[in-house]
């Protein structure tokens, strides 16, 4: 294949990637990173997206608590959204960003394949994974009837048996927030430990704790979930399995620029989503892990703001420096 063709398939709207200077670059084309190149389209900057087409939530049917676009299919929305992004001349990349390195100017962004983005700014919207426990049926029923947040699902499956399962630090907090949404909830504890404080404020919650014991796997019957099995044979009842995933941020783009972390290993950001290194930002999942589809979208264009202020600040400084310089070039003439 020769480069051209390289570039072709990486770049279906055939954008000349090497030769163009972008404003920014956004990496990731979910909600947060349509949303960040959606304002900044509107206001007249170049911008890229790169999307690798592996958002975080395709294996839900649909996406819940999203104002005016409540209970739409995900891929349907990203679908706009593009449509949306084009129409003011965002370039759309389908591609993977593997490194972003200090360039001319600002950024040089390494596309897999072999082509480079180079950037003024880079917007960091790639979310983050979901490492699952290895129970088996767990992966293949995440996002139907193994679940992990009530707030995306749990009006629609409401009133329904729920177990959850103690695969994480979290579950406890996990099962004691999902009882507003159930009345019949079981703890599965599998081999973590309960403390005398978990216990109790469990039982007050109103939330039954099976017997400990290795979770072998999740039962399913004609395409439905029915039960959770414990190692001694034991099988928990229920139709709904909500478990606690370690939650691993897709940041690794950004490894050779050294951005802050906070507390939680995520890339710490200030409130507009700009990181410790300047002209890098974060927006989505990517570095808040409890943000939903329409916050992550609020947060991009949040960046976006910004992002174009510090853009303009930055032409303001060079147009002054240039008048500055004419000013004195012409005084030197006239000597």
């Amino acid at each position: 294949m020769s480069e051209e063709q390289k570039t072709e398939k990486t770049n279906p709207q055939n954008v000349n990637v090497n030769v163009n200077v972008y404003d920014a670059v956004v990496i990731g084309g979910g909600a947060s990173g349509l949303s960040a190149a959606l304002v900044l389209g509107r206001a007249r900057r170049k911008v890229a997206v790169v999307d690798a087409g592996e958002p975080r939530n395709a294996p839900a049917a649909h996406m819940q608590g999203f104002l005016s676009r409540d209970g739409m299919p995900p891929a349907a929305l990203l679908d706009v959204g593009r449509a949306e992004v084009s129409k003011y001349g965002a370039h759309l990349i389908e591609g993977r960003a593997d490194t972003v390195e200090p360039g001319r100017p600002g950024f040089s962004v390494h596309l897999s394949g072999g082509p480079v983005l180079r950037a003024r700014h880079v917007v960091l919207a790639t979310g983050l994974r979901d490492e699952l426990p290895e129970i088996p049926g767990v992966r293949e029923r995440w996002g139907r009837d193994v679940l992990h947040c009530p707030y995306c699902h749990g009006y629609e499956v409401r009133d329904r048996p729920f177990a959850v399962l103690g695969t994480h630090p979290n579950s406890v907090n996990q099962a004691l927030l999902v009882r507003q949404w159930s009345e019949d909830i079981v703890y599965v504890p599998g081999t973590r430990p309960l403390t005398a404080d978990d216990r109790e404020r469990l039982e007050a919650r109103g939330v039954r704790i099976a017997a400990a014991g290795a979770i072998v796997q999740t039962l399913t019957d004609d395409d439905r979930l029915h039960g959770v099995e414990l190692a001694n044979g034991t099988v928990v009842p229920c139709e709904v399995a909500f478990v606690f995933p370690r939650m691993v941020p897709n940041d690794g783009v950004l490894d050779g620029l050294g951005c802050a972390r906070n507390e939680a290993g995520s890339v710490k950001t200030d409130s507009a989503g700009r990181t410790s290194v300047p002209g890098i930002w974060a927006v989505g999942n990517v570095g808040d892990s409890r943000a939903l589809v329409i916050s992550a979208a609020g947060m991009g264009a949040a960046a976006a703001f910004a992002l174009n202020h510090d853009l303009v600040d930055t032409e303001v400084k060079q147009s002054i420096t240039e008048l500055r310089s004419t000013r004195t070039a012409m005084q030197s003439a006239d000597t």
